[in-house]
């Protein structure tokens, strides 16, 4: 995101209606664009903002400020008894299957033992692209069959996962649009079959986002958010987009953390987030 031009006159009116322009063009969001200007603006006031710096500092600190507000530990916080359970939601084309291809990967580095879910039992394709991630990072499987009951997939995944003694179970979910209610309805009882089959389950409810989206994220966030508890966020293609103002606004729209974000296509590419990092990368000229 480029403010590099912003200063050549100071803090000026027209500098801080250019800096609202730039970050809604981000898509930070109107709350958040509005309080990072006014924050300037009264620093500026101050005396606090004479240089170039010093404005990117303030502007760093606000963004970082904003992804630390509310719920924001970035952790995943699961049990010390396996199997601890990960269910991951989501629209379309948002980089499901591959951030939880990505995630196993992490997983089985840090020398844990997982077991994927093909809970996508209506896409075409779905179930054998999970199982190719399964086999890339040697990953145990468990799939129904094609247009079968999501739920079913689930249950069974953690009858094999308890008598396996396996740490992780990461289980997909059918991707849907936000404005599906059946499918949201379908959603809340895949997490309802875990929960009765696992008490406490699942343990970490993501879901996954398209950067490159833009404001529609929010709106999606925001249904998915009412359908089902959600305890964080991945973010994905954010290398893809000079729009990455959306991170912050999801979070500011639902008030829960970002976990992840994706940078890229390999498995190493899926990193843990770091608001000051986030905050610095996103402001670089």
């Amino acid at each position: 995101m480029d403010v590099g031009v912003l200063l050549r006159g100071g803090v000026t009116p027209g500098s801080l209606e250019r800096l609202e322009e730039l970050l809604l063009q981000a898509d930070f969001g109107v709350p958040v664009t509005l309080r990072l200007v006014a924050d300037v603006e009264a620093r500026a006031t101050r005396g606090e903002v004479g240089t170039h710096e010093e404005f990117l500092a303030v502007l760093r600190d606000g963004v970082e400020r904003a992804l630390r507000t509310g719920n924001s530990d970035p952790a995943l916080h699961l049990p010390d008894e396996s199997p601890a359970v990960i269910l991951i939601v989501g629209v379309n084309g948002a980089g499901k299957t591959t951030a939880i291809g990505k995630l196993a990967a992490r997983f089985r580095e840090e020398g844990q033992s997982v077991l994927l879910a093909a809970g996508d039992t209506f896409r075409a394709g779905a179930i054998d692209q999970l199982r190719i991630w399964a086999e890339r990072t040697g990953a145990a499987f468990v799939g129904g069959r094609a247009g079968g009951d999501p739920a079913s997939v689930a249950f069974d995944a953690l009858d094999a996962a308890i008598a396996r003694k396996t740490d992780i179970v990461i289980v997909d979910t059918a991707g849907r649009l936000h404005t599906q209610d059946n499918l949201m309805n379908e959603l809340q009882k895949v997490a309802r079959v875990i929960a009765k089959r696992l008490p406490g389950a699942p343990h970490e409810t993501l879901l996954v986002l398209d950067a490159t989206i833009g404001q529609n994220a929010v709106a999606q966030a925001r249904s998915f958010a009412q359908a089902i508890p959600l305890s964080g966020v991945v973010v994905t293609k954010v290398d893809g987009t000079a729009r990455g103002g959306i991170v912050v606004a999801v979070h500011e729209a639902i008030d829960v953390p970002i976990k992840f974000v994706g940078v890229g296509e390999s498995a190493e590419d899926l990193l843990e987030f770091d608001a000051a990092e986030y905050a610095k990368e996103l402001l670089e000229e």
